[in-house]
């Protein structure tokens, strides 16, 4: 996968400034609007975007006019310029790349992709996140400046710590917006997301989204997170789920075919530092290293997977041994750590200098099984495949690929 910079014409023919998230052979494509005032790099929208090239999905998200690293003045702009903004960066991916198939809207940008979805005929799905159900609900945002603006014609407002120039033709183009009303002729899938403490737009705003909609619609609550996502791992849920429900929706492509059995790769996301994106058979995982070991969490790590596959093909390995044998095992529990060890404090250990990787496996057998079966089990544990591969000497033969 790759991330990089690119340039389109906004509305207004200036360039706006944006970045496109890309797998090797994406099966479809996204577009990603940003909340009021913020930007393309903000963590929920870099966050959702890594979680869906790990699912094969390209994204693009972009800076509106006036915002970001693009070109124009924000006090030229408007809710409706921003969604000629979110049409024009469509017609970029469909003259470029493949018309988006899925719309992302945070705050404003999902009342922008609401109203931005009827002139996007090839998305088959919309998600918004945080979003409210009028446009003219941002005023909230510079309430105590709204009367000077009515009477000036425009004020110096500041929000989030920058100051913005809002003028009264703003005010009159968010006053005349009715998103709700289009709602019921959106025809694609829907998804709201909507934390029932966002400190910024209410969760009744998601149930007017949510009401106004019709089928196939669904809400997902962000539980404690707050409007703009500024918990890492409040990002990276949101981004796992919006990856889980648009699977459902998106049409795949054809040319994307399985890798055959036995076969996994793994190539860096370049989204994010260690980032991997992992493919087996059709299924696409994400691997990674924690913070403090100089990645961003974009998943388990190597090691994680090492031992994952090891209670995996444990737990199926006793599962298959005690169906085929009638036992009454109601569920097997692998709990695996991976540690260093001093060989000359193993004393089962063939090695006695320096250290040797020991993993620790702790089996749970729930059912009503005689001590003898629990034995036997235990002792059909170290007979799965995983075990006596890595019990047993391995040659690992590296090739340089063209």
């Amino acid at each position: 996968m790759e991330s990089r910079k690119i340039q389109f014409p906004g509305h207004s023919g200036d360039n706006l400034a944006a970045r496109l998230d890309s797998p090797a052979k994406p099966h479809a494509y996204a577009l990603f609007a940003h909340c009021f005032t913020c930007g393309k790099d903000i963590v929920a929208a870099s966050q959702i975007a890594q979680a869906l090239t790990g699912r094969g999905i390209a994204v693009l998200r972009f800076d509106f006019t006036g915002l970001g690293a693009s070109e124009g003045e924000f006090a030229n702009t408007n809710f409706s310029s921003n969604v000629e903004d979110l049409v024009a960066a469509a017609d970029y991916l469909r003259k470029n790349h493949a018309a988006p198939s899925l719309l992302i809207g945070h705050s404003l940008g999902g009342a922008a992709v609401l109203a931005a979805a009827a002139h996007v005929p090839e998305a088959t799905g919309v998600v918004t996140i945080g979003a409210p159900a009028s446009a003219v609900h941002v005023t909230h945002n510079f309430a105590a400046d709204v009367a000077e603006i009515e009477e000036k014609g425009t004020a110096t407002v500041t929000l989030a710590g920058r100051s913005f120039t809002i003028t009264r033709q703003f005010l009159d183009d968010v006053a005349d917006q009715n998103i709700l009303d289009g709602l019921a002729k959106l025809k694609k899938a829907l998804l709201v997301c909507h934390a029932p403490r966002d400190e910024y737009v209410g969760i009744d705003n998601a149930s007017q989204i949510f009401a106004a909609a019709r089928h196939p619609k669904s809400f997902l609550s962000l539980d404690t997170a707050d409007h703009l996502l500024r918990k890492r791992q409040d990002a990276i849920y949101i981004a796992d789920a919006i990856a889980a429900w648009a699977s459902r929706y998106l049409a795949r492509d054809k040319e994307v075919t399985p890798l055959p059995p036995g076969i996994v790769e793994v190539r860096e996301t370049r989204t994010g530092p260690l980032a991997q994106h992992v493919r087996a058979g059709s299924h696409v995982l994400l691997a990674g290293e924690p913070v403090a070991l100089g990645g961003d969490d974009a998943g388990p790590g190597p090691y994680d997977y090492l031992i994952a596959a090891l209670g995996a093909c444990t737990s199926m390995t006793m599962r298959l041994y005690a169906d085929r044998k009638g036992l009454a095992a109601d569920r097997f529990a692998v709990r695996l750590s991976h540690n260093k060890v001093h060989a000359q404090d193993c004393a089962d250990c063939e090695t006695k200098e320096g250290t040797i990787g020991e993993i620790t496996r702790d089996i749970t057998i729930e059912g009503d099984l005689s001590d003898a079966a629990r034995t036997r089990l235990m002792d059909i544990a170290d007979r799965c495949p995983v075990h006596v591969t890595l019990s047993h000497e391995i040659k690992i033969r590296s090739r340089l690929m063209p």
